[in-house]
């Protein structure tokens, strides 16, 4: 199943977040808990980590790009379960 990855809302008053470092590349699988990409907010670096298992599709965004909260950085396949 596809799914979107969006920049996240870390702080009440972001409005917005400088995208540092991709951890994981096109293609690359992901377990639930892994960080996947690095974010800058006010000068304070924080890991995001994945909320489901799956494969990194397509990367939307580049390192170094100031991102609103809620946009769209990646596309990803979820791995399914059963």
């Amino acid at each position: 199943m596809k799914n979107e990855i969006k920049m996240p809302k870390l702080r009440p008053e972001m409005e917005s977040g400088i995208l540092c470092a991709w951890l994981k590349e096109p293609g690359e699988k992901f377990k639930k808990g892994e960080p996947i990409f690095e974010v800058e907010t006010e000068k304070v670096v924080s890991q995001i980590e994945a909320a489901e298992d799956g494969v990194i599709t397509k990367l939307l965004a580049e390192e170094g790009d100031e991102i609103n909260v809620g946009e769209v950085i990646a596309e990803i396949e979820i791995e399914k379960v059963d």
